[in-house]
């Protein structure tokens, strides 16, 4: 099972940071760089959302007015990220319901433990992460971001890219319209299907012996796309 964060962070290149390593990671993150944009998206998060990483300072408001409102609404774990660090923050924003609270700047790899943590102590189950994918001669790596064809490198553009990883994560799976486009391009484009078309042919294109007749990633009529399940380890 993929599992969902809310990232809520509106500095651009710490945003897109952790957005990729939690997806290497093997979560699906839905990124928000406001408030406004943090309660559309978990109001109208397809499958809704498992946890949230939150930043307190936001050019509409503050992150406490988010927590408030999730902690009326639901149990999901809230995990904290600020720069500030008195104690008296802290201990307020613990009290109001946050899982942790971490100061900025801290480490990946402490920022996974502690979403680990959080989500455990919740009952929440978790699965070894999918990022390495090999079958039939493809091999896609997410975290060198490679992909290589009976043993060629195959060149895709950032977006081809980012269409395959979300298909790699859930291998096997159909992953619905909807998800693919607000996870590749944003949740303002989830209608506009001809994105899909468009960037799934072009993979196809690269990926398939025969794009016409798809042995790998396959349509499922008016649902979404799904690539076949990779080989046994």
């Amino acid at each position: 099972m993929t599992l969902t964060v809310l990232l809520v962070e509106d500095d651009r290149e710490l945003r897109r940071t952790l957005r990729g390593a939690l997806e290497v990671e093997g979560y699906r993150v839905l990124a928000a760089a406001s408030l406004a944009d943090a309660t559309a998206l978990w109001s109208h998060a397809e499958g809704g959302v498992d946890l949230v990483v939150l930043d307190l300072g936001l050019p509409d408001g503050d992150g406490q007015t988010l927590l408030a409102r999730l902690r009326r609404e639901a149990s999901t774990p809230v995990l904290v990220i600020s720069a500030r660090d008195g104690d008296g923050q802290k201990i307020g924003l613990l009290d109001a319901g946050a899982d942790d609270y971490l100061v900025k700047p801290f480490s990946l790899g402490e920022l996974l433990a502690r979403m680990r943590v959080a989500l455990r102590r919740r009952g929440t189950a978790l699965q070894p992460a999918l990022t390495r994918y090999v079958r039939d001669g493809l091999e896609v790596d997410l975290a060198a971001r490679s992909v290589g064809l009976h043993g060629q490198p195959v060149h895709l553009t950032p977006t081809e890219f980012e269409l395959l990883a979300q298909l790699v994560r859930r291998a096997g799976q159909v992953v619905t319209h909807r998800a693919l486009l607000a996870e590749v391009w944003g949740p303002e484009f989830t209608e506009h299907t001809h994105y899909l078309r468009l960037y799934m042919g072009q993979l196809r294109a690269k990926l398939e012996a025969d794009p016409a007749e798809p042995q790998r990633l396959f349509t499922e009529p008016g649902v979404g796309y799904r690539l076949v399940e990779p080989d046994p380890p």
